[in-house]
């Protein structure tokens, strides 16, 4: 088998550097057959993949960097079908690792995909605004938390806190800045093009391939990246005080038994705004939309876990 490592040496703050320096001595180490690729430009993951998988054969490809980074290769490739994914996880907020399961030390992600004991099929989401379309592995989301990926992407403090090692403060202090800045919105729900649901004072909406996001927020606990539907959560209609206390529940996935929290569960969820709010997949901005389309796609992807 031979293994393409798309590597992004940028990620944590040059961290995925540093890290893929320790990986690849052990790969020539064991002999194993291999060929790596390093992003120079955001985007530019994709369009590596691309290159790769253009050629209509089976390939398996190893992601060295953060969630953005998965997004990324997840866009490029040409054939879900023919790929197989390995992860070693060097971002900031790592939720697709924690997700799967998957090893977060990196040598101990290496090992697992060199000796992989399984090859699971995972869903995949599409994100579809204006027209224009993207995939996504974890989440996609609109408002609340999205404006903390748009301004976390920006921030000089996640800089200093990814070489501190301690990378997931950076979205604790952001979601406190915004929760305090950001107004709430009316939104209306359309679940399967059957079910509406509206909510006034909506803080953010969220379809979930898997539990995590945003670092470790636990925001639906029961989404399973295998079960060929996305989980939704909205937080709606309560003070800024009770959101904020609620917060650090969702790290356990306890919020979920409060109100004003909704979960649903659907292949495919729309969701409209009152007015433009920031929108993401994976923890990467995209523009700011007043609607939005998430739903699963029929073809999956393999994964390799333990």
């Amino acid at each position: 088998m031979r293994y393409s490592f798309i590597v992004n040496p940028n990620s944590r703050s040059g961290m995925g550097g540093m890290i893929w320096d320790i990986i690849e001595p052990e790969l020539k180490k064991r002999q194993f057959e291999y060929e790596s690729f390093r992003t120079e430009y955001p985007g530019h993951a994709s369009k590596i993949t691309s290159r790769i998988t253009g050629d209509g054969e089976v390939h398996t490809l190893v992601v060295l960097g953060g969630d953005g980074t998965v997004n990324e290769v997840l866009n490029g490739i040409t054939d879900l079908g023919k790929t197989v994914l390995g992860y070693i996880p060097t971002g900031s907020s790592n939720d697709f690792a924690r997700g799967m399961k998957l090893p977060a030390d990196p040598l101990g992600a290496l090992d697992m995909i060199l000796k992989p004991g399984r090859i699971q099929p995972m869903d995949v989401g599409l994100l579809t605004r204006a027209g224009k379309e993207r995939r996504f592995a974890v989440s996609t989301g609109i408002g609340f938390d999205a404006a903390i990926c748009h301004q976390a992407a920006v921030s000089r403090l996640k800089v200093l806190l990814n070489h501190l090692k301690l990378g997931k403060l950076t979205y604790v202090g952001i979601a406190l800045n915004r929760l305090f800045h950001d107004k709430p919105v009316q939104a209306e729900i359309t679940l399967d093009g059957q079910e509406i649901k509206k909510f006034p004072k909506v803080y953010f909406a969220a379809a979930m391939n898997q539990p995590y996001e945003g670092g470790g927020f636990c925001f639906c606990p029961d989404a399973s990246g295998n079960d060929g539907l996305l989980d939704v959560i909205v937080i709606s209609g309560l003070p800024r005080l009770a959101v904020l206390l609620l917060l650090p529940t969702a790290y356990k996935g306890w919020h979920v038994h409060f109100p004003g929290i909704h979960v649903f569960r659907c292949k495919k969820a729309v969701i409209k705004t009152e007015r433009p709010l920031a929108v993401h997949t994976d923890g990467e901005p995209v523009f700011l939309r007043d609607q939005i389309t998430a739903e699963v796609l029929e073809e999956q992807i393999r994964v390799i876990t333990a």
